[in-house]
């Protein structure tokens, strides 16, 4: 039985209204006046969902209760009783949310048709409420099953890449074992026939592949380790300058021309200095290894290294380290696989790790590095850090 409150300070009204209503199997309250309809309708604590009131009343008005009732529970709906010629009222009484007007006289085929919308619009209201409550009871539901696929898929993820590292460390350490052998067996040789060329070739492969398990170590550290970068006050240009000067014996042996283009007006910065060492060393002596690789001969092979102090509008000042070569270059395939893991272009002398430890120092700084390459003309790595990087 739908509960209905009538409020009108007219008692043969409420009466009229009370026994027709009662009739038609609604469960009536009445009140006389606003201040007593407000009242019972707290008081219900949200048990009545159709009130009719009138708007002309003493103390509190129509339009008064009405405000005050959607106040309490917009869904409860709210018809209002209006007198002839109070058109203007019964119009505003439809701006504060009114389900619908019906004039004095009260017509009992009026009244029920308005109490019918009313009560369809309550229908539609609940069925509105259920289903946005089954949405987002779907949505949440569909958000878990989302979140423990991405879980699973990480997991899927995080296990391939260990069958990778492990496939990749495998073949790596395969080639340098059968490095040692071979230097072992020329050693050993050498030694029964008396060869002394024979032994130094020998040992000097065996040097060799002690380096390489060397590097490999080292560069599993620095690619696993968790590192926070620890910026200070330092001198970009001055980072540069250092970095090249120990690359420049390599350079010089292999007959590559090292040289620098720094940017004048890049004064001080806030960065971590080891870090952007580490991953300009990394590069440098990619740069070299890539003139080595080289068949133009004919080319006077050069790394240049350059700073420049850029705008931007989202960042702020920006510092580009680039380091530029004329060496082999690169294919677009080549290029995609670059921060791949063991993925080389050293034909097995190097790890494949070092671009990914530049990436993640560069990454862990809040940096981007990117790459342009054409075969046959040389390439160039751009690294962009903030000038002043936030300290963790």
């Amino acid at each position: 039985m739908t509960k209905l409150l009538i409020i009108d300070d007219e008692r043969a009204i409420l009466e009229v209204l009370d026994i027709f209503l009662t009739s038609e199997g609604y469960e009536v309250i009445t009140a006389e006046n606003g201040k007593e309809g407000l009242e019972i309708f707290e008081k219900e604590g949200g048990g009545i969902n159709l009130v009719i009131t009138d708007i002309k009343m003493p103390e509190i008005e129509g339009l008064e209760v009405l405000r005050r009732i959607k106040a309490i529970d917009k869904d409860t709906e709210v018809i209002v009783v209006t007198g002839h010629g109070d058109m203007d009222s019964a119009i505003e009484s439809l701006k504060y949310g009114a389900s619908d007007f019906i004039n004095k006289p009260v017509r009992f085929e009026a009244l029920l048709l308005a109490l019918e919308r009313a009560k369809q619009k309550i229908a539609m209201s609940s069925q509105l409420k259920d289903y946005t409550k089954n949405l987002e009871q779907k949505i949440e539901e569909r958000t878990l099953e989302l979140r423990q696929a991405q879980e699973e898929l990480m997991e899927s993820e995080r296990l391939a890449t260990i069958g990778e590292t492990v496939a990749g460390l495998a073949h790596y350490i395969k080639n340098i074992l059968t490095g040692l052998r071979g230097g072992m067996y020329m050693v050993d040789v050498g030694m029964a026939k008396g060869k002394a060329r024979m032994q130094q070739d020998g040992w000097g492969m065996v040097r060799r592949n002690i380096e390489k398990v060397s590097d490999l170590v080292l560069d599993l550290l620095k690619y696993s380790k968790e590192r926070l970068p620890e910026p200070t006050v330092c001198s970009p240009n001055k980072i540069v300058l250092e970095g090249v000067e120990l690359m420049r014996e390599k350079a010089g042996q292999h007959g590559v021309k090292l040289s620098t283009d720094l940017d004048p007006n890049l004064k001080e910065a806030l960065l971590d200095q080891d870090g952007i060492n580490d991953v300009l060393l990394n590069l440098i002596s990619n740069a070299i290894d890539a003139c080595l690789y080289d068949i133009d001969t004919s080319k006077v092979w050069e790394v240049k290294v350059k700073t420049r102090l850029e705008s931007d509008a989202g960042s702020g000042e920006v510092i580009l380290f680039q380091v530029i070569d004329n060496g082999a270059g690169m294919t677009d395939e080549v290029k995609a696989k670059l921060f791949t893991r063991f993925f080389s272009t050293k034909a097995g002398r190097g790890t494949g790790l070092g671009l990914l430890i530049t990436q993640k120092i560069v990454n862990e700084q809040g940096g981007e590095v990117s790459v342009e390459s054409e075969v046959g003309q040389g390439t160039t790595f751009s690294v962009r850090f903030n000038r002043y990087m936030q300290k963790s």
